[in-house]
């Protein structure tokens, strides 16, 4: 007569499983089994989300940023000179600069600015033309942190206040040079060096010429 084979001995046990620990633990095998097959099918979707996104961010031609719309300092200043019916600084620069922004200030008084920047981006600071008009040296430390003229320079024949402010003042200004256009006074303020700023001015000599004779 046969034998039924004996369930077989557990060694955590140190006997044979119950038919309800048998149930058990094949349970929490079926369990670790469908978890681990969950997380290798996070891992894969989230790879194949990566893969998606790469695709999409080096297909989609980016294209070249668009340049920067050039201003153009005539125009404004015509508009300037028809509001304020007197004759307005158009500055004439070389390749070195670029012009960031033209525009009328209204104020006591009305300052007509133009700010420009090296066109090199390698190259720093800025200065700031600004004209204002029916007005005289005094309007001039309003701009400058309260600084009065520390000398005087001629340039091109040209007498010229002087506001050497160094790292006293603030808004990044660090020089200045002003001098009467008729009834208005010019002012070139900005961070870049005396020698940068002196240049500007002597540029600007044959304008201020005009404004005064105009007068």
């Amino acid at each position: 007569m046969s034998r039924k084979p004996s369930a077989p001995i557990v060694a955590e046990l140190g006997r044979p499983e119950t038919a309800d620990e048998t149930a058990a633990r094949k349970a929490a095998s079926s369990q670790a089994y469908r978890s681990s097959q969950t997380f290798r099918h996070l891992i894969a979707a989230l790879i194949l989300t990566l893969a998606v996104v790469a695709v999409i961010v080096f297909a989609v031609p980016r294209g070249a940023p668009a340049a920067k719309e050039e201003i153009d300092v005539a125009t404004i200043a015509a508009d300037v000179e028809s509001t304020m019916d007197s004759p307005a600084i158009v500055p004439v620069l070389g390749d070195f600069w670029r012009v960031n922004s033209a525009e009328l200030d209204g104020g006591a008084p009305v300052v007509w600015n133009i700010t420009i920047a090296p066109a090199d981006e390698e190259e720093r600071g800025f200065i700031r033309i600004a004209q204002a008009f029916d007005s005289d040296a005094s309007w001039a430390p309003q701009m400058l942190d309260g600084f009065a003229p520390t000398s005087t320079t001629t340039i091109d024949g040209r007498e010229w206040d002087v506001y050497d402010i160094g790292d006293r003042g603030s808004a990044n200004v660090s020089y200045a040079l002003g001098t009467q256009a008729g009834d208005d006074y010019v002012l070139l303020f900005g961070s870049r060096s005396a020698e940068s700023t002196a240049k500007v001015a002597e540029s600007l000599n044959s304008q201020i010429t005009a404004i005064e004779e105009a007068e």
